[in-house]
């Protein structure tokens, strides 16, 4: 008996080691990449570390294309979109989880059902949508479409986080003087702060990293995000994979770091609501 405990623990560990590997392998092939001169990359056979690192890729990153404006727009419009998404959310989140109405579960539902829609059926008439408002190359242009595709998430994060707080503090609230609105952002939303957190990290990352939009959308350097930006470094005839390698490390750095930053966080918003009682 325990020496078959001790082979399910050995496989359980080499299960959870194959997955490590296989999660992180594609970055820290990007990352050796990028540490490595273009005749490496191109030599045969294949080397796996870089025999000579230089940090010539990185240079060229900011010097080939303006990196540095592709990252203020990119944080720019990823926490403008962040922000307004979580007000928006706390407040629809906040009605579906307390006030009672005819249809409200079969709405929240359907929200669901509305992040679920490829984007790529979207993005025509998203385009056309916000030429006509005279949006394009703009941040709102971005943010706008942003918000609403990460608002069916956001919201079902929140009113997971809402329905676990208990009512009668929401109660002894009203019958002090508050209203509906102090209630929420003096009561609720601070103890629902995992809660917002989560989200908010969902939306940042989402946001960070979305393309089709961003490609669709931006025709100019001042307002085109990171992922728009890396695509650029590809030539006509040439794919610097050095450079290229070296823009996606630096992009990575702001997603690793929330993710490592609230990863707890994150996985107890995705599961609430999840076990009741």
């Amino acid at each position: 008996m325990a020496g078959r405990r001790i082979l399910n623990r050995i496989a359980l560990a080499a299960l959870v080691a194959l997955a490590i590997i296989w999660s992180l392998a594609p970055y820290l092939w990007t990352l050796f990449t990028s540490f490595k001169t273009e005749r490496e990359l191109y030599q045969f056979p294949v080397t796996y570390l870089p025999k000579v690192p230089t940090i010539i890729n990185y240079v060229n990153v900011f010097t080939q294309n303006p990196f540095g404006r592709f990252l203020l727009n990119s944080a720019i419009v990823t926490v403008l979109s962040t922000v307004l998404c979580l007000f928006i959310a706390s407040l629809a989140a906040y009605a579906f989880a307390r006030l009672k109405f005819r249809g409200r579960e079969p709405l929240l539902v359907g929200l669901l059902v509305v992040a679920m829609i490829p984007l790529i059926t979207l993005i025509v008439p998203l385009y056309i949508l916000v030429r006509k408002l005279g949006l394009l190359n703009t941040y709102w242009g971005l943010i706008a479409p942003y918000v609403t595709y990460s608002l069916p998430v956001a919201i079902f994060i929140l009113t997971a986080f809402f329905r676990e707080i208990p009512p009668e503090l929401e109660e002894a609230a009203l019958i002090d003087g508050c209203t509906r609105m102090n209630t929420l952002w003096r009561i609720i939303a601070p103890l629902a702060a995992p809660g917002l957190i989560t989200a908010g990290i969902i939306v940042f990352v989402y946001t960070w990293n979305e393309f089709l939009i961003a490609m669709t959308l931006t025709s100019t350097t001042g307002v085109r995000t990171i992922t728009v930006g890396i695509a650029l470094y590809r030539g006509e005839f040439t794919f610097p994979w050095g450079v290229i390698s070296a823009a996606v490390a630096l992009a990575t750095v702001p997603i690793m770091a929330l993710i490592l930053l609230g990863q707890r966080l994150v996985i107890r918003g995705l599961t609430a609501g999840a076990v009741k009682g």
